[in-house]
């Protein structure tokens, strides 16, 4: 059985002859799914475009190709020249440098221009400077999440370097021969939503697809770890991430506080939105007096080990499986995750949360595939009763609520999730009062809101297409929109509690589970004029869900006792938000996926809709459904 080391000596010979004798290659190996190239002669490179074309092709693998580091010209001279080669209208807006790795991030506000056609720019940079450029969105909004997640990423270069090297090494090892099969292992969210977790396995390689938590009233809970096909973390070879809610992504800093230092696969919006929210995550239990699942140093660990892949992308994650993501249309990066297990052994896609329908945000999810097998789908609203407004049903209710509140002089609050929800909530508000159709007053974001929103400004090519053509054909992007206010402080949220002017407020938290929320129920709760609008789901329990069931005192502490007030503002619920499908686009999900699978599995529900929805899949469409639980195993093949 070959090695790594026996594999990369046979792929240099193949290097010395596909190149020509002129091209100085001085290094090769392998950092994660590519075979890195490192050359004395960069500008070779990038004077015949077709190098790196012959050498994929020649050796089946995806190159790439570094400078070695005694070419490379020094920064600040590089900088001068590379700011004559880009066209001004690129609009510089920094640089990042890595000597670890020869690469020179420009940060830009009109990548397009930056790249130039065929990537011409880019190549006349790496002739002329040496470095190799690597061109990223300048967010419209300042976010402080992306800035600190890219100062951060370029700090730890080398040491990213090495992991990537060890990856790679890990992932090209032999696989075993004899009987092969394939394998799923329910670790959290079958028959339940929360701590989604599933464990993908073959005779040689273990995968863990989401890594979620579940908020319970006393203690979170985990994903079933302490399964022994599960341990130790490092046996893992990746983490795959569907998308960047808490209930998918929350609990991948703890694997890391264990021992796990694998690759955590996922799109770039899903990493920012990852670290966003986990430091949240560790804010708020720090507020709340909790004990923490994890610290900072966890979540960085967890940011350093992060290999992002695009939408259509391909790219090996284990000797033997390979992933493809496309879009899942529920938040921004959401991507169903493909796995093509073997050569051609098995085919399996998990939806993660999904919307099949076109939103204000996103297109629909995809589901047409190149081979499957089987698909795991939620069933997160599949009983057979789950039916959901359309999105313009929903505006045509937000239109109402707000000309109504409106014209009486009152506010209207509206408390949302961060990520997605505020988003499209803000969307519709913006183009209700761009066309005229309520009156235009002040929109405060409060909360992660302003921060969320920035996150979506920085990754336009994840929102829908009208949306893309907005922004890049016509510079019209309605989230920078002059209506809406970010309240930046305490005594800017006091000083709109306290103004008589009639307005909108977006704010945290989407349960009335605390956060800036409270203060607006606290100051404008007591007025008729004044209406409170859910337009997410409210958890049994929580106060948002009281309220909806007719509730009229809500508890407030002021000075350490416990105090209540008596809530007279209009109570309203509109449907038609979510970012999961009813039971018709669950169905039809299924219905229309080409090529059909024989097995689906229906998970992240309650155990009844769960089961609803596989039964009925199964008596409607013929095809084997199945609602298995936690700790269950199903072998594939």
């Amino acid at each position: 059985m070959a090695s790594v080391e026996d594999l990369l000596r046979d792929l240099r010979k193949q290097v010395d002859a596909l190149l020509p004798r002129s091209v100085d290659v001085s290094d090769l190996d392998f950092e994660a799914h590519e075979l890195v190239l490192v050359t004395k002669t960069p500008a070779a490179f990038a004077e015949d475009g077709q190098l790196i074309r012959k050498l994929a092709k020649g050796l089946q693998k995806r190159i790439a190709v570094r400078p070695d580091p005694s070419v490379l010209m020094k920064a600040e001279a590089a900088e001068t020249k590379i700011r004559a080669i880009v066209p001004a209208e690129a609009g510089i807006a920094d640089f990042w440098w890595s000597a670890a790795t020869g690469e020179v991030t420009l940060e830009v506000q009109r990548p397009g221009m930056a790249i130039g056609p065929q990537g011409s720019t880019l190549n006349a940079i790496r002739a002329a400077v040496g470095w190799n450029p690597r061109v990223v969105r300048a967010p419209p909004i300042a976010s402080r999440t992306i800035k600190e997640v890219r100062a951060y990423l370029q700090s730890v270069a080398e040491e990213r370097r090495k992991f990537l090297r060890r990856v790679g090494r890990r992932m090209h090892r032999s696989v075993s021969e004899g009987e092969k099969f394939v394998r799923m292992t329910g670790l959290g969210a079958w028959r339940e939503v929360g701590r989604s977790c599933s464990m993908l396995q073959t005779q040689d390689s273990k995968v863990l697809v989401d890594c979620g938590v579940k908020f319970e009233e006393n203690d979170p809970a985990t994903p079933m770890f302490w399964l022994g096909e599960v341990q130790p973390f490092s046996s893992l070879d990746a983490v795959v991430l569907t998308h960047g809610h808490l209930d998918h992504c929350g609990l991948v800093p703890l694997l890391f506080k264990y021992g796990y230092d694998g690759p955590v696969y996922c799109t770039p919006p899903t990493r920012d939105i990852l670290a966003l929210l986990a430091m949240d995550y560790i804010r708020v239990a720090e507020m709340q007096g909790q004990k923490k699942p994890y610290d900072a140093e966890h979540v960085r660990h967890a940011l350093r080990n992060c290999i992002t892949v695009e939408w259509g992308e391909t790219t090996d994650i284990a000797p033997d499986i390979r992933l493809t993501y496309n879009d899942a249309g529920h938040i921004l990066g959401s991507s169903v995750s493909h796995f093509h297990v073997g050569d051609g052994l098995y085919n399996v896609a998990f939806s993660g949360d999904i919307k099949f329908e076109r939103s204000w945000l996103f297109n629909p999810a995809n589901n047409k595939f190149p081979r499957l097998d089987a698909v795991i789908v939620e069933s997160t609203y599949g009983g057979k009763d789950n039916t959901q407004p359309s999105r313009v049903e929903a505006s045509e209710a937000t239109k109402a609520v707000l000309a109504r509140v409106l014209a009486r002089k009152g506010k209207v609050v509206f408390p949302v999730f961060a990520v997605g929800r505020s988003q499209e909530v803000m969307l519709v508000i913006e183009e209700l009062m761009r066309t005229g159709q309520v009156p235009r007053v002040p929109v405060y974001l409060d909360g992660m809101i302003w921060e969320a929103t920035a996150l979506h400004t920085a990754y336009p090519e994840y929102l829908n297409d009208g949306l893309k053509q907005r922004i890049f054909k016509e510079n019209d992007n309605p989230l920078l929109s002059g209506i809406f206010k970010r309240v930046d402080s305490h005594d800017m949220r006091k000083r709109v509690c306290d103004s008589s002017e009639s307005c909108v407020v977006l704010s945290t938290s989407g349960m009335l589970a605390g956060g800036p929320i409270m203060e607006y129920m606290r100051a404008w709760g007591g007025d008729a004029k004044n209406a409170l609008c859910f337009v997410g789901f409210n958890a049994e329990g929580s106060l948002g869900r009281k309220l909806q069931r007719g509730l009229r005192e809500m508890p407030i502490q002021e000075g350490g006792v416990s105090k209540s007030i008596r809530i007279e503002m209009e109570l309203e619920t509109i449907d038609g938000y979510s970012g999961h499908c009813d039971r018709r686009q669950l169905m039809n999900f299924i219905q229309t996926m080409d090529p059909k699978p024989s097995l689906v599995l229906c998970g992240h529900g309650e155990a009844s809709k769960c089961i609803d929805l596989a039964a009925s899949i199964t008596e409607k469409f013929g095809i084997e459904a199945r609602a298995i639980q936690n700790a269950e195993t199903v072998r594939f093949k």
